[in-house]
């Protein structure tokens, strides 16, 4: 099994003016420590249901950028990218150029939004769940086909593309995380465009049943369940306190289900320590899973 960090708040000793060297701390150990990959959030408000709203919350992508230069090998994608944020050809655009500028790092990881409060806040627009997850498979096949020789027409219920030029493409071929556990459209959605479907691990009985409904939408979708990795993002609460014989205990069922990816956050004030810590005790033991 491997391991995924996931930064969740920037509320970090220092205030704002130590956020830039921080996260450039936490990079480059994510890195040394062995991570499979590192992502970010995609807001514009800190999540009002666990933090304070007004708590530091960076801009998803341009965050990336920063850390792709102070990294070398580590893999980056935005968890999850909101469909709502941006049309999805400039968003094909700007993972291409993520994935350009960091030799061929860059990850799609993709879901429907949720958070209406900073929507309106901003002006966006928050259409109903139904038209969000439409909009997702939409969004979907305009990076798949930006990203491939076919630079034609897009004609879709509610994205319409005149062109899907895109220069430079991705360095390799890109793959796609499917973010979020709907069992009947957005699993089916993993199923048939992605290369991962990611899930919240709330308990080892739900992620069993997630790949169990996931397999059956890969089977009508005629493709092999194993092309479709699994990860999951880690809530509990073993790794803030300290605990890291007790976190691998609580990985093992997810390994033996077939997880191959944990993805943790490192919820605390000074997070380099944390992140040291996973590389020292956490790491080498999910690795033997």
């Amino acid at each position: 099994m491997q391991l995924g960090l996931h930064v969740a708040s920037f509320a970090w000793a220092g205030g704002p003016a130590a956020i830039g060297q921080t996260l450039g701390d936490v990079a480059q150990a994510a890195e040394a420590a062995g991570c499979e990959h590192l992502s970010v959030m995609d807001h514009y408000f800190q999540m009002d249901a666990m933090f304070a709203v007004d708590d530091p919350m960076l801009e998803a992508y341009t965050t990336l950028g920063f850390v792709a230069a102070c990294t070398e090998r580590v893999k980056l994608h935005v968890l999850a990218t909101g469909v709502t944020y941006r049309r999805p050809g400039l968003l094909a655009k700007i993972v291409a150029t993520l994935d350009a500028l960091s030799g061929g790092r860059a990850e799609l990881a993709i879901g429907a939004a949720w958070y209406e409060r900073e929507h309106r806040g901003l002006g966006v627009p928050f259409p109903p769940i139904g038209e969000r997850i439409e909009r997702l498979e939409e969004a979907i096949r305009v990076c798949l086909q930006m990203w491939s020789d076919d630079d034609g027409p897009f004609e879709g219920k509610h994205y319409r593309l005149a062109e899907t030029l895109c220069s430079p493409k991705p360095l390799g071929r890109l793959r796609v995380i499917v973010c979020g556990g709907g069992e009947r459209r957005t699993l089916r959605l993993a199923a048939r465009y992605g290369d991962e479907s990611n899930v919240i691990a709330r308990s080892a009985d739900e992620v069993a049943h997630k790949l169990e409904v996931l397999r059956a939408h890969c089977a009508d979708a005629g493709r092999d369940p194993g092309e479709v990795a699994m990860s999951v993002l880690y809530t509990g609460d073993a790794l803030i306190k300290g605990d890291s014989d007790r976190f691998v205990r609580e990985m093992q069922p997810l390994a033996d289900l077939g997880v191959q990816t944990v993805v943790v956050m490192p919820l605390v004030e000074q997070p380099v320590a944390f992140v040291e810590r996973l590389g020292a005790e956490v790491v080498p033991a999910l690795a033997g899973l």
